[in-house]
């Protein structure tokens, strides 16, 4: 009862949404009941007038009486038809509200459900970036798409419990009216067959637990299945991937087998026993005064309307159980409280003015972990190009993520312009920053729609101007459809080459004041390498470029090139100045122009 409880004080905030809806489900589900019940005790007077004289009025509760004394001014000729009619008339508006509380049940749970897929979403964009490094994308994606929609099915199972609820109260007032003695044995004996089903389907709410995580290992497997399928084939490990795969959704059969298996045993459990119960009332009635046999029978048939919302309140609430994991992911996601965010400043960014300092800054992506960038201080000046080179794990990629603002520093200040970086609006800062990375992501769109996600008014003469300049534009005309081909999931109809001039286009149409290249022509030929480079050389201009690169004959040109290694600034100077200093990027620069027998033997130092 305590998890039952618990449980409801979870998803009730949700439903206060609409605060509204809930009161209006309950009056109409309980007047729909009212209806029903006077529909069926007037069935009282007309079994009466069947087996005895119309005009003898039975003796018994005051519900009864009261029915009698309705119908009394009602001729014995015209109560034939007349309280049929009656009965036919409670029956419709009865079911009339039953079709308007179940359509606004609907739309209640499609509303709440959306509401909470959204706010699941937008969690998903806000949360730091530190969070979900932790995390996996199986299990988020099983969260976002699977257990939202396993939540918004809790909802409108306690919503069918609130009303079932309300129903049941109502049908077990009447019985007590009609016979109060008999109501509460029953109501005895039908608590006691609760509390056996609740004690058979205690273990629901760990069931429904392992199948979440079931579910989310199996997402995890389809995720990394999809993404992965290259690397699979390339070492031919089909085979190994389709056993884990089975094994997963073997564990996803299992977990759910056992579920239904218990959710199932509420409804035959509950049909047996209240049949026992109905038969032995009705037999021992019988035995005693066959002339309370209408209002017996009335009570039975009350009973036996009122056994299905019984049954229907335990198999709600199994359900509800079993739904509990769910929940518990679905709003432990959500929680704010176990969770870092990047959070907005409040001063107005226009453009940058002088230069993006570095004052002492660490970071650190675990605290388990050595730093990532340890006590660098560094000035990137505006209107110039900054080039950062070094070994893999130097901390390049780190850098730029924190100058973008994906990572807040462990100790250490960001500054533009002499203001700290996170008092500003952190969408204007973002907005004048464009990234082409060397992990490109394309979305499953057109053409024209995935460089138009650089600037989302851009007009279509800027999205071809973009494109042109980008050298990509020859490309596109060859399609069928042109601009308006889609590249399918995550670009896989394009090259590489190809994917990495739609970033470039994408970065030129939003014409940025920081341009950030990470790698940004590493999977083009020669000759596309130089084009490019032309076209960036003139799109440049005039900006802040950083630029992160293991070539070093893409940095020549740069203004200053910082060195990084092990988290630390080593050297920092342009070409000339760097190469004199003989050290780190001296011994990059011949590693890179030595025969490749030497290369071989020295490539680590890269």
């Amino acid at each position: 009862m305590k998890k039952d409880i618990a449980l409801c004080r979870q998803l009730l905030p949700l439903l206060k949404l609409y605060p509204w809806a809930i009161p209006v489900i309950v009056v109409l589900g309980m007047l729909g009941s009212i209806f029903e019940g006077l529909g069926i005790s007037l069935f009282v007077p007309v079994l009466q007038g069947l087996m005895q004289d119309s005009a003898a009025t039975p003796g018994g509760s005051a519900l009864i009486q009261w029915i009698f004394q309705l119908v009394d001014d009602i001729s014995p000729q015209d109560r034939l038809w007349m309280l049929p009619a009656l009965i036919l008339l409670c029956i419709l508006v009865k079911n009339l509200l039953s079709y308007t509380n179940g359509v606004l049940s609907a739309w209640l749970k499609c509303r709440v459900s959306h509401q909470l897929r959204s706010r699941v979403f937008h969690q998903l964009l806000t949360v730091s970036h530190s969070y979900l490094g932790t995390q996996d994308s199986g299990k988020l994606m099983n969260t976002l798409g699977g257990e939202t929609w396993r939540t918004g099915e809790a909802i409108a199972t306690l919503i069918s419990l609130i009303t079932t609820f309300c129903t049941t109260v109502v049908y077990t007032a009447i019985l007590l009216l009609i016979s109060p003695k008999l109501a509460v044995l029953i109501g005895v004996v039908m608590g006691t067959i609760s509390l056996a089903i609740r004690r058979v389907t205690r273990r629901i709410d760990h069931l429904g637990k392992r199948v979440v995580e079931s579910n989310a290992n199996l997402g995890l497997r389809m995720y990394e299945g999809l993404v992965g399928m290259k690397t699979i084939r390339a070492f031919g490990q089909e085979p190994y991937e389709q056993q884990q795969f089975d094994r997963s959704s073997q564990q996803v059969q299992r977990s759910l087998l056992h579920l239904d298996m218990l959710s199932t045993t509420v409804s035959p459990l509950y049909e047996v026993f209240s049949a026992l119960l109905v038969l032995t009332i009705l037999v021992i009635a019988v035995q005693n005064d066959r002339t309370v046999l209408p209002t017996l029978l009335t009570f039975l048939f009350m009973l036996y309307r009122l056994q299905p919302q019984m049954q229907l309140f335990d198999s709600y609430r199994t359900k509800l159980q079993s739904l509990a994991g769910s929940v518990e992911d679905v709003l432990g996601f959500l929680d704010c409280q176990d969770k870092t965010y990047i959070h907005s400043g409040t001063q107005p960014f226009h453009a940058l003015q002088q230069s993006i300092d570095l004052k002492s800054v660490s970071f650190h992506y675990a605290d388990d972990q050595d730093p990532a960038l340890d006590q660098v201080s560094l000035t990137i000046p505006a209107g110039k190009i900054t080039a950062l080179v070094g070994p893999s794990g130097a901390g390049k990629s780190t850098l730029i993520h924190l100058v973008c603002r994906f990572y807040d520093p462990s100790k250490g200040e960001v500054q533009v312009d002499g203001r700290s970086l996170p008092s500003l609006d952190l969408v204007q800062w973002r907005q004048h920053i464009a990234i082409v990375s060397q992990d490109i992501h394309v979305f499953n769109t057109t053409i024209a729609g995935n460089i138009a996600y650089g600037q989302m008014e851009a007009s279509r003469d800027d999205i071809i101007a973009a494109a042109q300049q980008a050298h990509i534009h020859d490309f596109i005309q060859t399609l069928p459809q042109g601009y308006d081909t889609s590249v399918g999931d995550r670009g896989t109809r394009l090259s590489g080459g190809q994917r990495q001039r739609l970033a470039l286009a994408r970065a030129i149409v939003r014409n940025p004041d920081i341009l950030i290249l990470d790698e940004a022509t590493n999977a083009l030929d020669s000759i596309s390498e130089h084009l490019i480079q032309e076209a960036l050389d003139l799109f440049s201009r005039d900006r802040t470029v950083i630029v992160i690169a293991h070539r070093l004959s893409t940095v020549y040109s740069a203004d200053q090139i910082v060195v990084l290694h092990q988290g630390q600034v080593v050297e920092q100077g342009n070409v000339q100045q760097l190469l004199q200093q003989n050290g780190l990027f001296s011994q990059m620069y011949q590693l890179q122009t030595v025969t490749p027998d030497h290369l071989t033997s020295n490539s680590s130092l890269v």
